[in-house]
């Protein structure tokens, strides 16, 4: 796991780019404090800060062939290069490590772009062919690392974090309004776009080349990747029987590292498949992490204690207060390059296993998207067929209708935009998951700012891709879709990258592997869902291991007490952002509706409304973090 950047730009001299890619490199120095490299081929300068997973003594970064010809810089991990490893020498490739990097970098040179789709991980990484003199930038399928890159003048500059492109003065910080909607509707800024003009975000499954003939984007891998012509399983107890096959290949591969390995423990099912699968692995008592709340009804602690307990493993708890985040809060905030209204959790959780003394952790992120885990999955058929009888009613009807759900609470009124805006499955997909609806997120931007952002559309960017990817008309394959490549891609991925590296901590996600999904992708539905019992495929699949009780547990997610700190611990941070001063600073917020609905929810309004209140606070703070001081 590493901090990758790189400047390529014939106009200047090599020392110049080093000096500004040396910048971006130091300001990753948290994503790898164990080593840095920096080299320039060219017109091409680039640099990586390194977290040593394999083989921590060698593996220096960048790594170059022995002709000098080739270089690369990666961040990530490479699950099967072993196997690639062992391909590779049938072929008269001689390696002098035993780490991924040289694998990948011996994989570029022999298969060239074909190598991408043999790779089992997560990376991105930048590969200087000097046989072309192109460079070639690369995300893993699901976008588990990030790359986002600038190009202006000629000059294209990248690196694995935003910040470090403006902290080092190869972009602009300058905020873009249509991502502000962006970040209003999908508690995230989806890629390709970033908070700010002129920095784009590498899509998952996504090339960039840059060489003599120009730049070109293009994509390697998309969901449609996954359709195979196998045959699907024929029975109920073949596939249960195959899924174990499946996760106990996942977390094997998943488990490989030269450093201690560690896992998130929370109170639920899927953290408790992969540290159950991981201590049959193993050959030592696991470290498990987790976090819990003095707060009735939102800790799952004791259950998290009581899953570890089952399966022999170290568990540390760190019981987290109100008061705690509000002390830290301002070190949260600046550790997000972009705005997020997640990640508190995955910041502590990670910090937490940092401090346990371990540089790997495994998740659970990933196994609500593929089985069915999220209120969504079973929410789509029903609201398919409510917007194909609402499509047929008279228009005076329809008309009457929305209006009154209008008026309603926040199920109601995210119902009204389903009817009155969706007409087939997945533009339904598409605003189950928007947060602030367009009439409100207008209502909460200035006029000049709302008139700017009047091209951002209801439904989420990727509509068009999703619906090419996804022609099933199956309800379950269509939700999966959207869970993997929206909320988790560009929410939960981006987040947990950010805020585990923000503790130097490699974070791995077995869930979300393509070999696993992609034997998924083609079984039956009904074999992977079952609405009444969410997720029974996995239960299934590991019954022998689980503790006895863990599936009948109502799922609760993973949710901090917001609604109890923003009106205790965090209050004066809320007051102060949404002061009128505050919110008038950018030019960008309308100070009165936005007052109104913090006074509306600390006169104890809809608790779930605390994520769009919350998710509001973060972006007003992060613009004015951004926006010049006024000159004396």
């Amino acid at each position: 796991m590493c901090g990758i950047a790189g400047v390529v730009d014939p106009r200047v001299p090599a020392g110049s780019r080093e000096e500004t890619v040396r910048r971006m490199c130091n300001a990753m120095i948290h994503r790898g404090p164990d080593d840095a490299g920096l080299a320039s081929f060219g017109a091409t300068s680039i640099g990586m800060r390194r977290l040593a997973i394999f083989d921590p003594l060698n593996g220096h970064q960048p790594m170059v062939t022995a002709d000098g010809s080739h270089a690369l810089v990666f961040n990530g991990a490479i699950y099967n290069y072993k196997a690639l490893q062992r391909e590779l020498e049938a072929s008269g490739w001689s390696f002098r490590t035993r780490c991924d990097t040289e694998v990948l970098l011996a994989a570029l040179v022999h298969w060239g772009e074909a190598a991408l789709p043999r790779l089992r991980g997560m990376f991105a990484f930048a590969f200087w062919d000097g046989v072309h003199q192109t460079l070639l930038l690369a995300r893993d399928p699901f976008g588990i690392k990030p790359l986002y890159f600038s190009m202006e003048s000629g000059r294209l500059a990248f690196a694995s974090e935003v910040a470090a492109l403006i902290g080092s003065g190869a972009a602009a910080a300058d905020i873009d309004p249509v991502s502000v909607a962006d970040y209003l509707g999908w508690l995230a800024v989806p890629a390709p776009r970033t908070i700010y003009k002129g920095i784009s975000s590498l899509e998952p499954g996504q090339i960039l080349r840059h060489g003599p003939e120009g730049t070109q984007l293009s994509t390697y891998w998309t969901l449609a990747s996954l359709a195979t012509a196998s045959a699907p399983c024929a029975t109920r107890q073949d596939f249960t029987r195959e899924l174990r096959l499946q996760l106990d290949d996942t977390i094997r591969h998943h488990l490989l590292a030269d450093v201690p390995v560690g896992a998130f423990l929370s109170g639920g099912l899927d953290s408790a498949v992969i540290v159950g699968l991981m201590s049959r692995l193993s050959s030592s008592a696991l470290q498990t992490f987790s976090i819990g709340f003095e707060e009735d009804g939102y800790s799952e602690a004791d259950e998290a204690e009581s899953t570890a307990h089952h399966f022999g493993a170290v568990h540390h708890t760190r019981i987290l207060t109100g008061d705690e985040v509000a002390r830290d809060l301002g070190t949260i905030l600046s550790s997000c390059d972009q705005p997020t209204g997640d990640g508190v959790n995955t910041f502590y959780v990670s910090q937490t296993a940092n401090l346990g003394g371990v540089k790997v952790a495994l998740s659970g992120l990933g196994g609500d998207e593929l089985f069915g885990g999220y209120p969504s999955f079973q929410r789509l058929p029903s609201l398919a067929r409510q917007v194909a009888l609402f499509g047929r009613l008279p228009r005076s009807v329809r008309s009457f209708a929305a209006r009154v759900l209008s008026g309603g609470g926040t199920g109601a009124r995210k119902l009204a935009d389903i009817l009155r805006l969706a007409r087939e499955p997945h533009e339904v997909a598409a605003l189950q998951r928007r947060v602030f609806s367009q009439e409100r997120m207008g209502s909460v931007l200035h006029p000049d700012a709302a008139c700017r952002v009047a091209q951002a559309g209801a439904f989420h960017p990727q509509l068009d891709n999703l619906r090419t990817q996804v022609t099933s008309r199956d309800l379950f394959q269509i939700s999966s879709a959207w869970e993997l490549r929206t909320y988790m891609a560009d929410v939960l991925l981006r987040d947990s990258d950010v805020m585990s590296m923000r503790h130097s901590l490699e974070l791995r996600v077995p869930f979300v592997d393509v070999p696993l999904a992609t034997w998924l992708w083609r079984q039956k539905s009904e074999f992977k869902f079952t609405p009444r019992a969410p997720k029974r495929a996995l239960v299934d699949a590991t019954a022998d291991i689980l503790p006895p009780g863990l599936s009948a547990r109502k799922k609760r997610g993973f949710t901090l007490p917001f609604p109890i700190w923003m009106r205790r611990d965090l209050r004066p941070f809320l007051e102060e952002t949404f002061s009128t001063q505050s919110l008038g600073k950018s030019g960008f917020f309308a100070p009165g509706p936005i007052r109104s609905q913090w006074s509306q929810f600390l006169d104890y309004g809809d608790n779930r409304e605390w994520s769009r209140i919350w998710s509001l606070a973060v972006l007003v703070d992060f613009v004015n973090r951004k926006v010049p001081a006024p000159a004396a």
